[in-house]
């Protein structure tokens, strides 16, 4: 299993107009880094207003938090290849810079998970998550 759920936050000014280019960045690099099906998708945006949302200096009104959760049981390198992959993919695509990006990867146990009425460990699905 390789459940992921993705929230990704920014000023809406800024992440408004680009959140399907940015979606699909997201679940590239998943699909390469990870070994997703390409049909999973569980994206959610939370544009914020400025006063909303507090940042370091040197971050430009494009600074994302981005925040991944998901089953654990990724290899340090698979998770690491996913960070390189974003960092370089939403700044080739989308023009944002690395500077402009953060990243969390959140992991835990499938049984903390209730997906479709079941434990996450107790689904069965055609896909692993061990990549």
């Amino acid at each position: 299993m390789r459940m992921g759920q993705i929230k990704i936050y920014g000023v809406k000014d800024s992440l408004n107009p680009i959140k399907k280019k940015l979606s699909n960045v997201i679940r590239s690099c998943m699909v390469e880094a990870l070994d997703f099906p390409s049909d999973k998708r569980f994206h959610r945006f939370f544009p914020l207003d400025k006063e909303d949302f507090y940042f370091a200096s040197g971050r430009t009104e494009s600074y994302t938090v981005i925040e991944v959760s998901m089953f654990e049981g990724r290899s340090v390198e698979a998770k690491k290849q996913l960070l390189k992959l974003l960092f370089k993919l939403i700044n080739s695509e989308l023009y944002i810079s690395p500077q402009d990006i953060e990243i969390t990867i959140f992991e835990t146990p499938k049984h903390n998970w209730g997906i479709r009425g079941l434990p996450g460990d107790e689904l069965k699905l055609s896909y692993k998550v061990n990549v």
